[in-house]
This record gives C-alpha cells, sequence and structure tokens, in this order.
C-alpha cells in the first residue's frame, strides 16, 4: 500500500476472487447438502408469490384460471436435478445483478419497492446466496428463466470455477425459471426418488405453492402435490375442528395415539408468529424424554427441536413454530441471545399455563384423566420456573390412593377439621397398604408421590404454601383410639434385641385397628434425608434402618397382651421377631439378609405348630 504525499487515510474495499470463495461456499455455506433443495424451491416459491403480489397491486394481469406450482425433476441419465417454477422470472440484468453478484438479494429489493419493509408479501428467502447453495451439490448449473414483463428469455450457465456464460434463450419458454443442477459425484443421492422425496417431505412440506416430485420416464398423470400448501396453523384457532387437530399431529408426526389435548398460537404484533403444540400421548416412561416442536419461517422447514425457543420443562411437546421474524438460516448463538427469542419462550410457557387452567376449571374429568401423563411436567415446570408455578398452581393435582384427584387446596380444605395444613402421603400404596386401610378407616385420604421429583417436589410446595407433607409412617398420632396404655419394660427390651437395635425406642399406644399388634415409623426429615442420600448415589441408608426409627406396640391387640404375659421366653422371642419382621414388610421392602431370616423364621413357626398339633 502506498500513499499520496500529505495523505494519511486510504479508503478502499475488499477484492474477493470468485475462484476463492466457491470452495468455501461448496463446503460449508449450510451445515447439510441436502439444504440446497430447500434453497431452490423457496426461490421458485418466492418467484410466483412476487408475482401474485405485483398482480394484487395492479403491475401485471393474470389469468383468473392461472395455476401455479414448482416441480423438481429428477433425470438419472442426464445427471440433472431441475427446480422449475412458472413464477415471475427475470430479464437478463436481473440475472446479472441478482445471480452475477453473491451479496445482493432479489427477496430484498423486491419488499423493500413493493412491502414496504413489512414482509407482508410472506417473502422466504433470498434468492442471491440460496442460489448457490446449488453448488453444494453441482458443478455446473444453468438458469433458463423469461420475465413477466415479456423481455427475452435469457440463458445462463456458471460452473464451480465462478465462470458463465449468458445468452438469449433461442427456443419458446414460457414464463418462470428452470434451475438446472448437473449433479457431482458426491451429491448423486439426491438424484435418487426416496432421497428426494424425503428431503422435500422434511423441508418444504408446508411452503406456499404447490409442489411436485417429477421422475424422468415415469407416468407423472396422476400426480398430487408433495406439500400442503394451507397448513392448520395459519387458520384461526375458532375455525379448526378437534378432528383438524388430530389429523395434523398424526400426519405431521406419524403418531397413531390421539394427543392429549392442543395449545393454538397465534401472537399479533410485536411477535408475529403462529403454531400449534401439542402435549402427546405417553405409552412408557422413555416417551418423556424428548418431543418434537418444528420450527418454520414462512412456513418453510428450519429446524426442530430448538431448546433456546422451547423451555426445556416442556421440550416433550410436540408442535409446529412458524416464526416470520426469525432468519431463515438461524443459528443457535442467534437465538440464545435473542430477544425476540425469549418473548416467544415467556409467550408460550403463558399460553400452556393459560391452558391447563382451562382444562381445569372448564373440562376437569377430562384434565383428570391425563393428569398422570402431563403430571411429571408440570411439578418440573413449577420448580424450575417459579411464574410458571404461579400461573398452574390451582391445577396442581394431588392423586388419592382411590383413584381420586384433588387440587392441594381441595385436599387442605377437606382436612382442616382433622390434620389442618398436613397432606398425608405414600410412596408405594401396595406395599404400605396396611398403613393405607389404618388411614382410610379413619376417613383420612391418602395421596401417593411415588415420582422421580416428588422429593424436591414435597419439598418446593412446603415452602410455598406453608403446608406439611407427612408420610403414612411418620405419624401414628391420629390413629390413636381411646383405650388402656399399659406399659412392659419386658417386651422393650425383647424387641430390641429381636431387631438387632438395642437402641430402639419402643412404644405402646392404642390403636384404632385391634388386628394391627406392631407399626414401625420413622420422622420425616429423616427419612427424607435417606432417600436424598439414595437419590445422589449415596447409598449410606442402604436397607438399615435410619436412627430415628420408633416400633409402636398396640396395647389393644390380643397378640402384644399375650406375648406380654409370656416373659422373655424362647417362645416369645420367636413371636416377637415374627412381629418386628412383619411390621418391617408392611412399612418397606426388606433386604435380602433380613428376607432370609424373615422366611426361616416362618418355616421354624409352621414346623413347631404343626408339631404341637401331630
Amino acid at each position: 500500500m502506498t500513499f499520496e504525499p500529505n495523505e494519511t487515510v486510504k479508503q478502499g474495499g475488499i477484492s474477493v476472487k470468485t475462484e476463492n470463495i466457491f470452495p468455501v461456499i461448496k463446503k460449508w455455506l449450510y451445515s447439510e447438502k441436502e439444504i440446497f433443495l430447500r434453497e431452490l424451491v423457496s426461490n421458485a416459491c418466492d418467484a410466483v408469490n412476487k408475482l401474485k403480489r405485483l398482480s394484487s397491486l395492479g403491475e401485471t394481469s393474470l389469468d383468473e384460471n392461472e395455476v401455479f406450482l414448482v416441480t423438481v425433476t429428477l433425470d438419472e441419465d442426464e445427471n440433472t436435478l431441475t427446480v422449475s417454477d412458472n413464477g415471475i422470472g427475470m430479464t437478463a440484468e436481473e440475472v446479472e445483478k441478482y445471480i452475477g453478484n453473491i451479496a445482493l438479494s432479489g427477496a430484498a429489493d423486491f419488499i423493500e419497492q413493493y412491502e414496504k419493509g413489512d414482509n407482508a408479501g410472506g417473502i422466504i428467502g433470498h434468492f442471491g446466496l440460496g442460489f448457490y447453495s446449488a453448488f453444494m451439490v453441482a458443478d455446473t448449473v444453468e438458469i433458463i428463466t423469461k420475465s413477466y414483463t415479456d423481455a427475452p428469455a435469457v440463458h445462463w450457465t456458471l460452473n464451480d470455477s465462478g465462470e458463465y456464460t449468458a445468452a438469449v434463450y433461442a427456443e419458446e419458454k414460457s414464463r418462470g425459471t428452470d434451475i438446472i443442477l448437473h449433479i457431482n459425484e458426491e451429491g448423486k443421492e439426491y438424484l435418487k426418488e426416496a432421497k428426494c422425496r424425503a428431503i422435500l417431505d422434511k423441508y418444504c412440506a408446508f411452503m406456499p405453492v404447490d409442489i411436485f416430485l417429477s421422475v424422468a420416464g415415469k407416468d407423472e398423470k396422476d400426480a398430487s402435490p408433495i406439500n400442503d400448501t394451507h397448513p392448520l396453523w395459519l387458520k384461526r384457532p375458532s375455525e379448526c375442528t378437534n378432528e383438524e387437530y388430530k389429523d395434523f399431529y398424526q400426519k405431521v408426526f406419524r403418531d397413531y395415539r390421539e394427543p392429549l389435548f392442543q395449545i393454538h398460537l397465534d401472537a399479533d404484533y410485536p411477535l408475529n408468529f403462529k403454531g400449534i403444540l401439542y402435549f402427546p400421548s405417553i405409552k412408557n416412561e422413555y416417551d418423556t424424554l424428548e418431543g418434537q416442536v418444528k420450527l418454520y419461517y414462512n412456513q418453510v422447514f428450519v429446524a426442530d427441536n430448538l431448546k433456546e425457543v422451547i423451555p426445556e420443562y416442556l421440550l416433550m411437546l410436540r408442535g409446529v413454530l412458524d416464526c416470520p421474524e426469525l432468519p431463515l438460516n438461524v443459528s443457535r448463538s442467534y437465538l440464545q441471545n435473542s430477544g425476540y427469542v425469549a418473548k416467544i419462550s415467556q409467550h408460550i410457557t403463558k399460553k400452556v399455563a393459560d391452558k391447563v387452567i382451562s382444562l381445569f376449571n372448564n373440562s376437569r374429568e377430562d384434565y383428570e384423566g391425563f393428569w398422570k401423563d402431563i403430571k411429571i411436567f408440570l411439578e418440573y415446570g413449577a420448580l424450575r420456573d417459579k411464574k410458571f408455578y404461579e400461573r398452574v398452581k390451582k391445577a396442581l393435582l394431588l392423586t388419592l390412593t382411590d383413584g381420586k384427584h384433588l387440587s392441594i387446596d381441595e385436599y387442605l380444605e377437606k382436612a382442616k377439621d382433622t390434620h389442618e395444613n398436613t397432606i398425608y402421603y405414600t410412596s408405594d400404596k401396595i406395599q404400605q397398604a396396611q398403613y393405607v386401610k389404618l388411614f382410610e378407616d379413619k376417613g383420612i385420604a391418602v395421596c401417593e408421590l411415588a415420582g422421580p421429583l416428588e422429593l424436591e417436589f414435597i419439598s418446593f410446595i412446603e415452602a410455598e404454601q406453608k403446608v406439611k407433607f407427612l408420610r403414612i409412617d411418620a405419624d401414628t398420632d391420629i390413629l390413636k383410639a381411646d383405650g388402656e396404655v399399659y406399659e412392659n419394660e419386658t417386651l422393650v427390651t425383647l424387641f430390641q434385641k429381636v431387631s438387632g437395635n438395642d437402641s430402639l425406642e419402643v412404644k405402646f399406644e392404642s390403636l384404632a385397628d385391634e388386628k394391627v399388634p406392631a407399626l414401625l415409623t420413622i420422622s420425616e426429615e429423616e427419612r427424607r434425608f435417606a432417600d436424598m442420600m439414595k437419590l445422589y448415589g449415596n447409598n449410606l441408608a442402604g436397607m438399615t434402618p435410619p436412627s430415628g426409627q420408633k416400633l409402636i406396640l398396640n396395647s389393644q391387640n390380643a397378640l402384644v397382651k399375650a406375648l406380654g404375659e409370656k416373659g422373655d421366653t424362647p417362645f416369645a422371642e420367636s413371636a416377637a421377631k415374627q412381629i418386628f419382621s412383619l411390621a418391617t414388610l408392611a412399612q418397606r421392602q426388606l433386604s435380602a439378609d433380613e428376607l432370609r431370616e424373615f422366611l426361616s423364621a416362618s418355616y421354624q413357626t409352621l414346623a413347631k405348630a404343626l408339631e404341637s398339633n401331630a
């Protein structure tokens, strides 16, 4: 660089040679080669939409019976893939301007001139750059185009070195554009009908112009478009039927099951996006891991499962979002830093919460029917997002052991006369069936909390709503009945001995059910701590009882009374061991050693009973 005398600043422009930029285009323009077909078909749809827009503005006239379409033609013999449209076409000057200049966009110019910058015409892409994606699979590309202005047709040919020829197209040519790709060796797979159809189905299933796939030499007289030009999300929610929602879901996600319910999104200014989100039916625990939300840009598929758009606790949703304010070639870094995306995410969260509350208030029976499918997501959402919790807390349900459902507020209202601000629950209604029956016999509702989030969730609810959750083996005071309670130190020593725990606290109480000889209890705090240790992989608790365990002996039970009279004898010790094992079994699963001892003692008891009756 040289400077003239007294010159301190020099201005100019960066020069990039085509032979340098073409290798970059071929390798790095898009992350996946198959996107070239999306780009070319999008451009073809734009050409049609531009022509329709000009017609609506009176810039040109069209036959009222005009049928617009885009055709993708495969010819393996000729080694070509052709994308054709009957849209606006181009003049020689426009080809030179928009194709000969990689940086310029015909779509941007058109929007500025005819749409006043608001994208009202649904223009999809940026024709200059999108066209060059063809060179990811082709070594030569031809353009044959005729403008709506009736200017002479143009035949323009470009190779992957950046060299082109341009001439008047001498043959007959109707209005529109043909893009002919001469496929290179690495792109041969895109000449296969199945491969091409799969790409079109993925990226172009809802583009706004009918798209046909044609194979050279194949009879196409009964061909039908591969796309739906008026997808359901473009309709107003009030115009859609439940049957349409179900059909759309099954078509898009190829799921034979019906979704639980859907949320139709139609956000106007300033967000400007549409979509439909579905809560899918869950058939097993693995279904809950991830859903599939497809992101579209003016009906063109962009990506799916973008965690930046859908809050993580709603990722099991399935659906579509059409966001014309996002760039077509959206990146994750853009999404992570976009205020528009953050507002979309907030809007979706609010709409999901609104739908949940609406179902709870207006369709309670249906809502309770699929509560088990959505329970974990709403609870996780409540834990992750305080605003979401505040919106849905009224609709968070408790599932009772009899299969009925109550909201937390409803449960507390029923409990205020017997156990105010306390919710009793079981972590295993089968294992803890004896406790469940004792509570239900007293008219006390017990809910089931057996999911992976329950420990964290109930702690959260306790803090937020000032209530207390107690597992049914944590509190027997409510099961007490009137009756004489006696102390027997011999039994205390005996049960401490057979339990293998000299510090075991043994208490005598009068329980309502005289048939139950003994119950084991453990404080809620200590048991939760033990559960937490297991949850985080520290199996310190193992199968051994935590130190806060108590044994409650029922003073009203005949077996306990008789055992007290036997004193410290071998028979009394054997019976006490059985009683303790049965009380443990009613509370939790026995360890391997405990089970072996219990079975051995049971067999011995049976043998002695047979001998005594021989």
